[in-house]
């Protein structure tokens, strides 16, 4: 009978939503698998009105930033602030593709450096899951909209683009890459979630790499979250934060202009 990680718990309660609860507490968390055909509105969903000017609004402080972080508090136990980077990260992450499939270069890049929107963030916060590798980094960021907008969009066209594709470590190891969309919480203005595997061999030892992604647009603002790991990744973490983030930023910004 598997645990669920407390995280899952204590999100539940900090963001009443009802998908979190529907899982039963010594059921584990479902395994993911891909959608047959994911639902418009759970995808990179383009804004009613063109995005905001990032002049209307000026940039959240890097304290204001910070504040909006969700931390090791918010997941609990055994979620703690990140004692270093792992070994997957370069070890896997760190991987060449074929020259005809600079999308999915652009993606592995993007999930190494921890900059899918670009840099710089504004804030970021890194946390070990305390099992399996996995850990969770949570950024907020300062690229304006109409930029991050156009960077959802491309992140919504590479399951298409990608689909299955193999890349070579800087070791040597040829993986086997596969890129999904996952449905995220219809939060902020627009947002885009994908799920990355990456299936081969870590130190001559066979290893599976599980990546979630979330990136959402909140008005001006934006937050990106990896939840990455060598076992079982659960998405009720990721869409959980990712709800939660959202909530948090909006709430950080009406803090903001309230205060100007």
């Amino acid at each position: 009978m598997t645990r669920l990680p407390a995280a899952r718990t204590l999100l539940a309660g900090a963001l009443t939503t009802s998908a979190l609860l529907t899982v039963g507490a010594c059921s584990g968390m479902q395994s993911w698998t891909a959608p047959r055909a994911a639902p418009a509105s759970r995808g990179a969903t383009a804004p009613v009105t063109a995005p905001p000017s990032a002049t209307a609004s000026p940039a959240l402080t890097e304290a204001q930033a910070r504040s909006a972080l969700i931390t090791e508090v918010d997941l609990g136990e055994p979620w703690a602030p990140m004692q270093g980077t792992a070994t997957w990260r370069d070890g896997l992450l760190k991987a060449k593709t074929p020259d005809d499939r600079p999308d999915c270069q652009r993606l592995l890049e993007g999930l190494y450096t921890d900059e899918l929107l670009g840099a710089p963030a504004r804030a970021v916060v890194g946390l070990d899951g305390g099992y399996a590798q996995t850990q969770l980094r949570y950024q907020v960021t300062a690229q304006r909209p109409a930029d991050v907008d156009r960077t959802l969009a491309w992140l919504k066209t590479l399951p298409e683009k990608c689909g299955t594709f193999t890349a070579v470590t800087a070791g040597g190891a040829t993986q086997e890459v596969e890129v999904f969309e996952a449905e995220l919480p219809e939060v902020g203005d627009a947002r885009q979630g994908l799920r990355v595997v990456l299936t081969g061999e870590q130190a001559d030892e066979p290893s599976v790499l599980t990546v979630d992604v979330a990136a959402v647009r909140v008005g001006v603002d934006a937050l990106t979250l990896t939840n990455g790991g060598l076992g079982e990744v659960y998405n009720e973490i990721t869409t959980g934060v990712t709800e939660l983030g959202a909530q948090r930023l909006a709430e950080v910004r009406k803090q903001a202009r309230a205060e100007v």
